[in-house]
């Protein structure tokens, strides 16, 4: 399991860190993982799959 830093995640989705903080409150990402007092990540593979979802969701647009 790989674990992405906020900067790693920023840089995935393009999507501003308020942007994703905002999106993660509505159930809408992957949650962030507390793994220290000042230190948060995401799993790789969540944050993938969430992006396929918005590959599919343009495909079955076509």
């Amino acid at each position: 399991m790989k674990m992405l830093s906020k900067r790693q995640v920023k840089e995935l989705v393009l999507y501003s860190p308020q942007h994703i903080a905002r999106l993660e409150a509505a159930g809408q990402f992957p949650k962030r993982v507390r793994l220290g007092s000042n230190r948060v990540g995401w799993i790789e593979d969540e944050v993938l799959d969430w992006l396929q979802s918005r590959i599919d969701a343009r495909d079955q647009l076509h």
